[in-house]
């Protein structure tokens, strides 16, 4: 088999990928470990940027999701009794999207079988060669058949723990990482969310964050311990932490029910640079991890993804590598920025014990600060809504 780009991982980084690409005449095969359902059992975030949404749309993605989503004009903060707005429309006129991802995934995967772009599911034992020259060519395993495809380049969209980033050589790439001494509960129900808009809580007991998926459907969250376990968290004493975690008026709002999802996440900033080696160019969670206090992570990955597809589209239309040579280092400009700003958020949210009384004073008076200045609103609505690109 050949092919021009060969795209390892299903999610919805490969997945837009595979899209932006077919629709330019460029032949992809997206490899993917996994099965369908799998991938789509996924329960992940649901925040899109509007530049998210808007490039969903020019790939030919977005009809249901801009029937369904949710647009969120601000978001509020929860802080000491007080809720405060942060009002994005009116400080930098831009708004949010809520649209789960296993949605922007259900709707990829659907174009993609459409359009008969293919995808091979349950490869397994997906190996990357020959990254570092002219020919470069993946093999995988499936049913005991050995299989191998050939191409002109490798986009590794395989997540964190996937087979591209491992394929580069340890000398050639080097990771930043901060591991946080805490994780995130989250719980999906059939309930009715709190407010038409996400609610982010700082409180002496821990963070929480009220979101949802849909008009009857809320997802929650609540800073844990790493080394809970889901089995801990009886949906009862889940709900009337996160009411402890909320002003009083506020917690009378909350509606339970039985949870039909429950995990627990350690959250870590992570990244690698470059983003490429030879062949081999990384998008995604391959390439960088942020703690989900931002809702930056699938975003991100379609930045990533939106500049690949540009570089790769550019070289095969007009035979120029300025695109591919400079795809690392436009992507990881935003990658830091994002990083950034997921960094304070959850600095300025989340209950850090190590820091003592001098880093809960900083973070009364850096939440303060906020709710007093509209520079500092406007700050975090910029950033909260997507930097351009």
């Amino acid at each position: 088999m050949r092919c021009q780009v060969a795209i390892v991982g299903a999610g919805p980084s490969g997945l837009l990928l595979g899209q932006m690409l077919g629709r330019a005449g460029i032949d992809a095969v997206i490899l993917e470990r996994k099965t369908p359902d799998y991938v789509l059992g996924r329960v992940r975030a649901g925040v899109l940027e509007q530049g998210t949404v808007e490039t969903l749309a020019a790939a030919g993605v977005g009809e249901r999701l801009m029937r369904e989503r949710l647009i969120h004009d601000g978001t509020r903060i929860a802080f000491a009794g007080r809720v405060h707005r942060i009002d994005f429309n009116e400080l930098i006129g831009k708004t949010v999207t809520v649209y789960g991802q296993t949605e922007v995934t259900r709707d990829l995967m659907a174009a993609r079988a459409a359009a008969g772009y293919p995808t091979v599911y349950e490869a397994e034992d997906v190996g990357l060669h020959g990254i570092d020259g002219a020919k470069p060519h993946v093999t995988w395993r499936k049913e005991g058949i050995e299989h191998r495809l050939d191409c002109d380049y490798i986009a590794g969209c395989d997540g964190f723990h996937g087979v591209a980033r491992a394929a580069i050589p340890a000398a050639a790439i080097r990771t930043f990482e901060r591991v946080y001494p805490f994780a995130w509960l989250g719980v999906l129900a059939d309930v009715k969310p709190i407010d038409e808009e996400l609610v982010y809580a700082h409180s002496p007991r821990g963070f929480a964050l009220c979101s949802m998926r849909g008009p009857a459907r809320s997802r929650y969250y609540i800073q844990c311990a790493t080394a809970d376990l889901e089995a801990q968290w009886t949906d009862d004493r889940f709900w009337d932490e996160l009411r402890r975690r909320l002003p009083e008026e506020w917690a009378a709002k909350v509606a339970t029910g039985p949870s039909i999802e429950k995990s627990i996440a350690p959250l870590r900033s992570f990244v690698a640079e470059p983003m490429r080696f030879g062949r081999l160019f990384l998008a995604g969670d391959a390439a960088h991890i942020v703690p989900p206090t931002g809702a930056k992570g699938l975003n991100l990955a379609v930045g990533d993804v939106r500049y690949l597809a540009e570089a790769l589209i550019e070289r095969y239309a007009e035979n120029s590598d300025a695109g591919i040579d400079g795809y690392s280092a436009r992507a990881l400009r935003r990658v830091w920025k994002a990083e950034r700003f997921s960094w304070w958020m959850t600095t300025l949210l989340h209950d850090f014990p190590e820091g003592g009384e001098f880093g809960r004073r900083i973070q009364t008076a850096d939440l303060d600060y906020l709710f007093e200045s509209r520079a500092a609103m406007t700050a975090l609505a910029e950033n909260y809504v997507g930097l351009p690109y």
